[in-house]
């Protein structure tokens, strides 16, 4: 087993943040699966398509790193198109075989994160992953695809303590959102302070730091999972780099994210 109780506490979320998007889709005609969301040319199909290919992904890297290299082989020949064909792929299936794939797909990786060696590491499209660390991956992903899912349904759904984990995956992603662009991370550390769904505060970063991020766990997950634009927050930003880095912030691996226009934006 993997870090027993780190790793049941993260899956015990993920399943949770899973079954509550499940219940969102799961009775959907087939119809309002082809619902455009507010990503670019991606329906409900391709949102609940690109997360059970993202599980599969998940899986390979767990239990057979050279498949899953040759996955990351075909990501390099295609950057800007390997997670569009990915979501293409499955949203082309009927969706009860999309269903289907995305439950088995769910169970699977849980199984696989559980028997995770204890300290074991294995290969990710970033910086290599532990089991709870994947875990809390896969939850912010089901968070944020399910939040684009619910607003194309018009679904509105309160925020949980299980934005802790996106919010840790937001913060702890910093630097990495600064390479991904080709900038150098800021050598001066960030005070991340977030007000939670139940009134209570969670913290990331030094307490004396001078760059510093203020403002509800909702804003700041929504932005560094790129669902909302900077100025449709109410984030507020201490510091220069604190600044830029809520213009640029990355929880997700791959390519630089293009981000959300303004809500006041027509584009």
């Amino acid at each position: 087993m993997s870090d027993p109780g780190a790793v049941h506490a993260v899956l015990t979320d993920l399943r949770a943040e899973g079954d509550e998007l499940d219940l969102i889709v799961g009775g959907l005609s087939g119809e309002r699966w082809a619902l455009a969301t507010p990503a670019a040319r991606w329906t409900v199909a391709h949102q609940i398509a690109h997360l059970a290919w993202t599980d599969r992904a998940a899986l390979l890297a767990v239990t057979d790193p050279d498949a899953f290299a040759a996955e990351v082989e075909k990501a390099l020949a295609a950057p800007e198109r390997f997670v569009d064909d990915g979501a293409e792929e499955g949203a082309a299936l009927a969706p009860a075989e999309l269903l289907r794939r995305w439950r088995e797909g769910r169970a699977r990786l849980r199984e696989a994160l559980l028997a995770v060696p204890p300290g074991g590491r294995f290969p990710w499209y970033g910086p290599p992953m532990s089991a709870p660390a994947m875990a809390t991956a896969r939850l912010m992903e089901t968070w944020a695809h399910g939040q684009d899912v619910a607003d194309a349904l018009g679904v509105v759904r309160p925020p949980t303590a299980r934005l802790r984990h996106v919010a840790w995956i937001g913060h702890r992603a910093r630097d990495y959102a600064y390479l991904v662009r080709g900038e150098r991370p800021p050598a001066e550390p960030v005070r991340v302070e977030l007000l939670a769904p139940d009134g209570g505060s969670w913290t990331f970063g030094p307490e004396d730091a001078a760059q510093r991020v203020t403002g509800t766990a909702l804003d700041f997950c929504l932005l560094v999972t790129q669902r909302v634009h900077r100025a449709d927050t109410a984030l507020r930003a201490e510091g220069a780099d604190a600044e830029h880095w809520l213009g640029i912030a990355q929880a997700f691996a791959g390519p630089a994210g293009a981000g959300r226009a303004p809500r006041g934006d027509a584009r």
